[in-house]
């Protein structure tokens, strides 16, 4: 397989220039393919399937009436980021990530924000994530956003945009581990060439930063609560429960007493300081939150409020993931930061407007239409791939609750090379890096770049029909 007949066409591609030739900082990957045998590739990408189906990596999709697991389709090209663009995005996170928390933490105390008119206060109240459950709580370093999985995209000016903000139970690292571990076995010599900077102090970095939450605690115990084998996200909870050797619980094997979250064993009751918790809020206390809820534990809210047991990420912090909120955290960051973003947010018009509703309405056909709290690619209108019977309906549906929904531009996502049949063609990319917050922040480098894998598709999740590829970014001096 040779890049001979590649096409860059008119979008931002990764890893070519606008006349054919490689960006600098990828020509060994480059070389190195091109001076594989015929067949050799294509030998390698089938050796990585084989790779991924042997350690079980695997998604369910909700509502498939077989209810199977699939294999997480994987491209084996990488996508490479220079050294100097990776530290402007790890600046523009760590900034953003703080003034979130700022802002979060404000929400439940003093509302300053909202007093000072730097935000609609309806705009907050009215938000379904939102929970007034959660005024009042102090959590450890007054940090709510533990994990933090923010997507970002490149437009066709080479930009890095952010496209939303992933803080209640970001998913997906685990592809991040385990695609890395198939490319160093398939490219060893090219990571040493480039020195990609390594990813496998995740879970390390993540039980610290989880153990740093249980104040004063000399050996905390930290649990992984999962909703269940049913969750789509399933095997990456218990596949980072392994990686950090903490104990993977159900909401059935916690118990409250006395004030203390303690876990069932055969030895008897064990307390427990640390929950990293992937069940939404809404199922996490049936005392508080959802009465009919089988996922939770019942007065884990009463323990958490009194400081006894630590949770990340905080309850309440979806707050902040809400669409249309995600429109004014550039104005967070001024606030709280004094500064501007670093990362650009997309530009985004917010239907409770008037005039951005009537501006949306008269040009579905060119816009992204989302609600403002559905994910995995639901409740969504891709405008130009749309038919007008669907924008008909989108129309409906935005007059009928404005608040639900936001629009921005349909975005000429950067490509990537991609191996389709037995040659390359152009697919549409975005990246999630993971943010760890507590003490201080840790931005992994890499992330994961996820792949819309139908041909001219912009919609890159896993549950539309997405993939991934291994994110590699380079340390100072691995450009060749």
């Amino acid at each position: 397989m040779r890049f001979s007949a590649y096409r860059t066409e008119s979008f931002y591609d990764e890893m070519f220039q606008d006349d054919g030739t490689p960006r600098p900082h990828v020509r060994l990957l480059v070389d190195t393919i091109e001076s594989l045998s015929d067949g050799h590739l294509l030998r390698y990408q089938h050796a990585a399937e084989r790779l991924l189906l042997q350690m079980g990596i695997t998604f369910n999709v909700y509502g498939d009436s077989a209810g199977a697991e699939r294999i997480f389709p994987f491209d084996l090209i990488p996508r490479i980021i220079a050294a100097g663009e990776w530290q402007h995005i790890e600046r523009g996170l760590v900034q953003r990530i703080h003034a979130l928390n700022a802002f979060i933490d404000d929400i439940y105390h003093d509302q300053k924000i909202l007093k000072d008119g730097v935000i609609p206060a309806e705009v907050i109240l009215s938000a379904a994530s939102y929970r007034k459950q959660c005024h009042g709580l102090n959590p450890p370093w007054r940090v709510w956003c533990h994990i933090t999985g923010t997507d970002l995209v490149r437009d066709r000016d080479g930009r890095f945009y952010v496209l939303e903000d992933n803080l209640r139970v970001p998913s997906g690292v685990s592809y991040v581990l385990e695609n890395r571990e198939v490319l160093k076995r398939i490219f060893p010599a090219v990571f040493e060439g480039l020195l990609v900077r390594p990813v496998n102090e995740y879970p390390s970095r993540l039980l610290e930063m989880l153990e740093s939450l249980a104040l004063g605690e000399q050996h905390p115990r930290v649990v992984l609560l999962t909703p269940g084998i049913y969750n789509s996200a399933y095997f990456e909870h218990s596949y980072l429960a392994q990686q950090m050797g903490v104990q993977l619980v159900e909401g059935r094997d916690l118990v409250v007493s006395g004030g203390d979250v303690f876990m069932r064993t055969t030895k008897g009751l064990e307390r427990v300081h640390v929950i990293y918790r992937r069940v939404d809020d809404d199922f996490m206390d049936p005392e508080v939150f959802r009465e009919d809820s089988m996922l939770g534990v019942p007065g884990l809210m009463a323990a958490y409020r009194a400081g006894r047991v630590a949770l990340a990420n905080a309850p309440g912090n979806g707050v902040a993931d809400d669409k249309v909120i995600y429109a004014y955290v550039p104005d967070m960051i001024r606030y709280y930061e004094g500064a501007d973003a670093i990362l650009p947010n997309v530009p985004t018009y917010l239907c409770y407007r008037d005039a951005d509703r009537q501006y949306v309405l008269e040009h579905l056909d060119q816009l992204v239409v989302k609600s403002a709290n559905e994910s995995g690619g639901y409740g969504m209108l891709v405008g130009p791939h749309s038919t007008q019977a669907e924008r008909e309906e989108f129309a409906v549906r935005i007059q009928a609750n404005p608040r639900n929904y936001v629009a921005q531009p349909t975005l000429a996502l950067s490509r990537v090379p991609t191996i389709v049949d037995d040659h390359f063609e152009g697919r549409h990319v975005d990246l999630r890096p993971y943010v760890l917050c507590g003490r201080e922040i840790f931005v992994l480098p890499g992330g994961l770049t996820r792949v819309a894998m139908k041909k001219g598709s912009l919609v890159v999740n896993s549950s539309q029909g997405g993939g991934s590829k291994d994110t590699w970014v380079l340390a100072p001096g691995g450009q060749s």
